[in-house]
């Protein structure tokens, strides 16, 4: 080849590749930042669910360490465990629309006044009926941030980072309920509320210096506002963001030409198909008996006689929740959530197993018992292992990526509120229903749950490792 050929070929090639747009590579930390702030939230949500269980026994001595003049009875002390659920069930019909109206950013501060509000009222109780109050506007907390939170997770972040920021909220909860774990044995009751009221603040303080998300933005025809927070959560220039944008802006108008109602839901075989999995998974995460062992963690070790301080096994199963929930995020969009959900479905089935059969030896006098008295401690160490990487955060980043931007908010208050149906049902009748059937049946049952789930998440359950919002509406839809 003539060298003066060859120069040109070169320098040509050389041009053309100047001319193409370079790739930019951003800064996804900015996205883990704001997950991490958004998570705040759940950390003070977590405050909430396992303040139950190390007041119990300071309810237990009225004068001394509670501020009220008299035990609470045992129908009371029902409500005070169950009432926050309630509060959860009613608030995901009100924090979905307000997301919609006035942003994810604006609904989540306000979660804050809920938070807040009931830390004041539980410092200054002397009545039972005061704490109730407290309890519900708890509820209300905590369901505003967990309809809100998975669709803020959803919004900001890339396709390959979506499941480990989806996988943050259940990390930040348990972190919130070994906060109170570690704490609330060795301080007194107004000093428990101060520092649980620290929480709300710092989540308020912090977060509203985070963008809202693009998708709102754009929906409210604020695409200069959209496009800001996209180059802040990309950290990229304008440029480099201007596909996504425009990407964005198609699927949300989109949308919103087919702006859909309650019944639109049920229209579309993606849309029921989307719920039926998102549901599914939700009550199979209640139906595992999980809010029992974190709101009454403690009196659950004070039935085992084991020889381990029951408030040192219940710091302990804190600190081992913490561990395992930091492992899902890490492992989240390698393997898939498939997977990691039919794991956690056995490995709890099992440990529930063992568990049933420790109180059913015990039911019986068995003289097997004293040589197995490690054995409730570590089936719940096992448990809430297998819980907090599979069930505790996986149905919400689920939920979070599954249904279209026109009917997400409902879906998700719809699935936030089954969650909370159940959530109620198993906290208020757990204590009848273990009356009834004994400890071991209790178990047992809550062991079958686990199984079915299995069942249901290896036969329904479709994997959204890796695909975009939209391929995943496609495979939902059967579109190739």
């Amino acid at each position: 080849m003539n060298p003066a050929d060859l120069n040109y070929q070169v320098v040509n090639s050389f041009e053309q590749s100047e001319r193409k747009p370079r790739m930019e590579q951003g800064q996804k930390y900015r996205q883990f930042l704001a997950g991490i702030i958004v998570n705040l939230a759940s950390v003070a949500l977590g405050t909430t669910l396992g303040w139950t269980s190390p007041m119990g026994s300071k309810f237990a001595k009225p004068g001394d360490l509670s501020p009220l003049d008299r035990k609470p009875t045992d129908e009371e002390d029902s409500w005070i465990g169950s009432l926050l659920a309630l509060g959860a069930l009613i608030a995901p019909f009100a924090a979905g629309p307000l997301a919609d109206r006035f942003g994810r950013k604006l609904t989540l501060l306000g979660s804050t006044v809920f938070f807040a509000l009931s830390w004041i009222l539980l410092l200054t109780t002397t009545t039972v009926a005061q704490i109730l109050v407290a309890r519900l506007f708890q509820g209300f907390g905590v369901g505003f941030v967990m309809t809100v939170q998975t669709m803020y997770i959803g919004e900001i972040a890339e396709d390959s980072v979506r499941g480990a920021l989806g996988s943050f909220m259940q990390l930040f909860i348990v972190t919130g309920i070994l906060y109170v774990y570690c704490v609330g044995p060795y301080v007194n009751y107004a000093a428990l509320q101060w520092i649980c009221l620290v929480l709300p603040i710092l989540f308020a303080v912090t977060f509203f210096f985070m963008p809202e998300t693009p998708h709102f933005y754009i929906a409210k025809g604020r695409k200069d506002d959209a496009m800001n927070s996209l180059r802040f959560l990309r950290g990229k220039s304008e440029a480099g963001v201007q596909e996504e944008l425009l990407s964005i802006q198609a699927s949300v108008e989109e949308s919103m030409r087919n702006k859909a109602s309650v019944t639109d839901l049920f229209k579309s075989s993606g849309n029921v198909k989307a719920l039926i999995i998102c549901s599914g998974l939700i009550s199979f995460q209640q139906l595992s008996g999980i809010n029992v062992i974190l709101f009454y963690s403690q009196k659950i070790f004070e039935k085992t006689g084991s020889s381990l301080a029951p408030e040192i096994s219940t710091i302990l199963v804190g600190a081992v929740q913490v561990l395992a929930s930091g492992a899902t995020p890490l492992v989240v969009d390698r393997l898939g959530r498939k997977p990691i959900l039919l794991v956690s479905a056995g490995g709890m089935c099992l440990s529930l197993g063992t568990m049933g059969l420790y109180f059913y030896l015990d039911f019986i006098k068995s003289e097997a018992v004293d040589s197995i008295s490690w054995l409730p401690v570590a089936s719940l160490i096992f448990f809430v292992t297998v819980y907090c990487i599979g069930f505790g955060p996986l149905p919400w980043a689920v939920l979070g990526e599954m249904f279209p931007a026109n009917i997400k908010s409902i879906a998700s208050s719809m699935v936030a509120s089954t969650c909370w149906i159940l959530g109620f049902v198993v906290l208020k009748w757990f204590s009848t229903l273990d009356a009834a059937v004994g400890s071991h049946w209790s178990f047992w049952i809550f062991g079958i749950c686990c199984a079915v789930a299995f069942v249901f998440t290896y036969t329904m359950v479709m994997e959204t490792k890796g695909l975009s919002l939209q391929e995943i509406q496609d495979r939902l839809n059967g579109r190739k």
